[in-house]
């Protein structure tokens, strides 16, 4: 496994929203947005990640946002890029086009619908992997793309690939995360894909946070990494508890829904606009969500 240096892909990496406006992907909001995470405490971004809709995205979209980041990030923080697809000869095109347009690494999702064998997973992201000269991490989501990569299966890519160095683990097997780094190594980085369970996550050994909450609140979801970083254990479950609330939020709809509407009233966004075949908030969402951020103290 490639080794990384030790502050380096940990923290709290925002996968954020991709805003439209009539239609187009607005760049320039768009660079405002990786441009307020890097100012409020992020440790990275994630372009087009699931908050970022990538399914609603042209490649040509896709890479074009890696550009923007990049150009916003402009050197403050990471950029990881986003970059699978259902499909082998796609993710392949988005990954090197990623790293093209300046993605640090990429965070690649198992390949969904299909339902592939673990022999097949093991193949795909060698191959994968194989195709780019930058960190690659894993994005495990099952509730989403209904397919779980055992753990074997993880250690036999780590074996093939020298630049698999981490995963985005959004399930709730907490087990998973204490077996993966034991099997395969401790500097192996598993970030928290799932907003409840982030600190029992960081507790057992996650590295860091991929959560559409940082999209609103930046600042705090930095800030309960570095708690359970320091061991700062009671400031860890302060944090935790001030966050309880809006993680809940985040999946009243599907996401990203309920975020894009939050950042449309704290002014983030000019509008929480969608691509079919998702839609914005509801009134009655629109509502709950209301409470919900004048309770965290976010609307006045």
């Amino acid at each position: 496994m490639q080794h990384l240096a030790p502050g380096a892909l940990v923290g709290s990496y925002t996968p954020v929203v991709t805003p439209f406006t009539d239609g187009a992907v607005d760049l320039a909001t768009y660079e405002a947005i990786v441009d307020r995470q890097a100012a409020n405490g992020s440790q990275g971004v994630v372009v087009t990640g699931t908050s970022g809709e990538p399914s609603m995205l042209t490649v040509d979209e896709r890479a074009e946002l890696v550009r923007a980041a990049v150009t916003a990030a402009a050197g403050r923080v990471p950029v990881v890029a986003a970059t699978g697809t259902e499909s082998l000869g796609a993710t392949l095109e988005l990954s090197r086009r990623a790293v093209d347009a300046g993605a640090d690494a990429v965070l690649v999702v198992t390949p969904y619908y299909a339902r592939p064998p673990q022999r097949g997973l093991e193949e795909y992201f060698s191959q994968v992997a194989g195709a780019v000269d930058v960190p690659v991490l894993i994005y495990h989501i099952p509730g989403r793309a209904a397919v779980t990569l055992e753990v074997g299966t993880i250690e036999a890519i780590a074996r093939r690939a020298d630049n698999l160095v981490g995963m985005k683990h959004a399930a709730t097997d907490l087990g998973l995360v204490t077996e993966v780094l034991q099997r395969v190594g401790p500097d192996f980085r598993v970030f928290v894909g799932l907003e409840e369970l982030s600190l029992p996550m960081l507790a057992v050994g996650a590295c860091g946070l991929m959560n559409a909450v940082g999209n609103l609140v930046p600042d705090r979801v930095a800030a309960l990494w570095r708690a359970v970083d320091v061991g700062d254990l009671a400031e860890a479950r302060k944090i935790h508890v001030e966050l309880w609330e809006l993680n809940k939020a985040v999946f009243f709809d599907t996401n990203p829904i309920p975020v894009k509407y939050m950042l449309r009233r704290m002014g983030v966004l000019k509008s929480n606009e969608h691509r079919l075949p998702m839609a914005p908030a509801t009134p009655e969402l629109e509502s709950r969500l209301d409470g919900v951020l004048v309770r965290a103290g976010l609307l006045t």
